[in-house]
């Protein structure tokens, strides 16, 4: 923030909105696609991303990334994912990993 430069680390992707890890080491960020959601691990070193994003948590369903505001947050650690869908349908999901 001193020098005022940006330091683009996914080049081509236009993420809303993103999250550190837990331990700093990688950022998190969800990209929606025709049918589902896959958030994103891109592993960072101090200012660099270091090789390639890898999927973290694939959705099997889509939802609005913006709506009014921003439409959804997830945690860190993405064990949850909140979003909101207009129309007034509510869903729940419990999703496990094995």
């Amino acid at each position: 923030m001193k020098e005022k430069k940006v330091i683009p680390l996914v080049p081509g992707v236009a993420p809303f909105g993103v999250h550190y890890s837990p331990d700093g080491k990688s950022v998190l960020y969800p990209v929606a696609s025709h049918g589902h959601v896959a958030f994103y691990r891109q592993p960072i070193q101090g200012e660099e991303p270091i090789g390639k994003p890898q999927v973290a948590l694939a959705l099997p369903f889509t939802f609005p990334l913006a709506y009014n505001g921003n439409a959804f947050d997830f945690s860190s650690d993405l064990s949850t994912v909140v979003y909101s869908r207009p129309g007034g349908q509510a869903d729940l999901y419990l999703l496990s990993q094995k």
